[in-house]
């Protein structure tokens, strides 16, 4: 069998090619935004007509993939942990509905290295009662997709498939499976699965968990969660996906003296847990994320032993799990390898040299610095970084800078400026302004377009050349939606702009348009 390098997110992409999936609809999201990109250019999938698309949101980009499994076909939808928020509705009642063929992919990211906090997908996948798979290494990752599409068209419910940064944008050899053809398209077997009514949601609802005990006989059956024996039962050792890995660090030989469960399959093996427990003295739990295995076990298990971990801090509850985090709490002295050598300089995230944001936002402190009494508020992309110019005061999640406005604007904050970019505006923006028009808001939405969804790579922007007459269709008044070009030489002719803008007592929308510098610089070379 061929064997390639590949990035875990590339795994994962080549997985779906091979494995005969037939579209896979995301949103950009570090760090599982190079999953969707591998197979938007990748010369087989073209070849073999696989669809791969950037969607809105990840609510919509789901939803599609739904449409897919409706069709009988295999369907990927990708994100990052915080878009799973985003796509909550169509996730919990795809459980209930009896879905094949749907891989949900999520890649937390413990350390929040891209992100505003450390939420472990693990827990929604519970909440929701479905499979989840959460490999160990980049073959595991390959593996495990088309593992993960057979499990899901067996069992008639998606499957949550977790990674965390560290796998996502790690390489290792991977051995390539033969290519799997596509489904055919089908009717679903079930004709009103698909039409959650009371009647039928009730009956849906009874057979998913009625499906439980199957979906835990499949994950001790599997093969993908271990019990590895060893000598020493001081300590008995439960590992989920990469946090195996950095326990065998610490033993090169491969012999870790401790016996292990090792997890890559959920619900949880009790049987393996049971056995693991009762032959040791006590339990050491390690995994990269939120304690969700220990909160489980220490409920499931309940029989006095010590089980240590994150919930009592021998592993920081914050945080990226590595090698020495496992050292340290199984007593093992190491040299730390994560100091930072004297030589290098601590450099802050900031805006790049020649970005739009930077025009636009001296513009703005411009106009504020005559109101002290207001506030702008930020949203997610790469002008969140205008903080360190004092150009922003809040940011929370994509769109809330619409909403937090309209908030603040109607309990006395004067003036209340939102600042969004162009693809945040299309993921989740249009409804806040909506809400802003519908209750005549007096606030400031500036909407900074610079052509593409930055942040992430460069994928193309849902409201790219479409703002203006987005605006328009939602109800803001033609002449107050104002468009600059954000460039020093305009900087006189912006803060007049602005502060006209200002001074309405209405919505008004103020769309500063240069493409990203990036990106330019991209378009130059070719």
């Amino acid at each position: 069998m061929k064997k390639i390098l590949l990035l875990g997110d590339e795994a994962i992409a080549q997985g779906f090619i091979d494995a005969g999936g037939s579209a896979i609809n995301s949103y950009p999201g570090t760090p599982s935004t190079q999953i969707t990109e591998y197979v938007i250019n990748s010369k087989q999938a073209k070849e073999l007509g696989i669809r791969a698309n950037w969607c809105a949101n990840e609510k919509t980009a789901l939803e599609a993939s739904l449409g897919v499994a409706y069709a009988g076909k295999r369907a990927m939808t990708c994100m990052k942990h915080v878009g799973l928020n985003v796509c909550g509705d169509p996730f919990m009642n795809a459980a209930i509905i009896g879905t094949k063929g749907v891989l949900i992919v999520v890649a937390d990211d413990p350390s929040m290295f891209s992100s505003q906090d450390e939420q472990d997908s693990r827990f929604y996948g519970h909440w929701a009662m479905i499979p989840m798979l959460e490999p160990s290494n980049q073959q595991e990752a390959y593996d495990m997709v088309h593992y993960g599409f057979e499990l899901s068209e067996q069992l008639g419910t998606p499957v949550l498939y977790r990674i965390p940064t560290r796998l996502a944008h790690s390489r290792a050899g991977v051995e390539l499976k033969p290519v799997r053809k596509q489904n055919e398209l089908t009717e679903p077997a079930d004709a009103k699965s698909f039409v959650l009514l009371p009647a039928n949601a009730k009956r849906l609802y009874r057979q998913l968990i009625d499906k439980q005990p199957t979906f835990t006989k499949m994950s001790e059956e599997s093969g993908y969660n271990k019990f590895i024996d060893g000598p020493d039962k001081s300590i008995g050792i439960i590992t989920t996906g990469i946090a195996y890995n950095y326990l065998m660090e610490n033993f090169p030989d491969g012999k870790c003296p401790y016996p292990i469960v090792k997890i890559t399959q959920y619900p949880l093996p009790f049987n393996m847990l049971n056995r693991l427990y009762d032959e040791c003295g006590e339990i050491l739990v390690l995994e990269d994320g939120q304690p969700f295995v220990e909160e489980h076990i220490k409920g499931f298990l309940g029989k006095g032993k010590k089980v240590r971990g994150r919930l009592d801090e021998t592993i920081r509850r914050d945080g990226e799990l590595n090698a020495e985090k496992v050292a340290k709490a199984l007593g093992i002295k190491t040299e730390s390898t994560l100091a930072v050598p004297e030589v290098v300089t601590n450099r802050p995230p900031a805006l790049c040299q020649g970005c739009p944001h930077v025009d636009s936002y001296n513009a703005l402190n411009a106009v504020m610095a005559n109101h002290k009494g207001g506030k702008v508020f930020g949203d997610i992309g790469c002008y969140t970084l205008g903080f360190n110019m004092g150009a922003i005061n809040t940011t929370v999640c994509m769109g809330a800078s619409i909403t937090m406005a309209k908030g603040a604007s109607e309990v006395g904050i004067f003036p209340s400026v939102a600042v969004i970019g162009d693809g945040t505006f299309g993921h989740s923006g249009l409804t806040g302004l909506m809400d802003c028009v519908n209750e005549k808001a007096n606030v400031v939405v500036m909407i900074l377009d610079n052509d593409i969804t930055a942040m992430t790579g460069g994928q193309p922007s849902s409201a790219h050349n479409k703002i203006r007459r987005i605006c328009e269709g939602l109800g803001v008044e033609p002449e107050h939606i104002r468009d600059i070009v954000p460039l020093p030489k305009n900087h006189d002719e912006n803060v007049r702009i602005i502060e006209e803008e200002v001074n309405y007592n209405g919505v008004s929308v103020i769309i500063p348009h240069r493409t990203c510098i990036v990106e330019l610089k991209k378009h130059l070379k070719k």
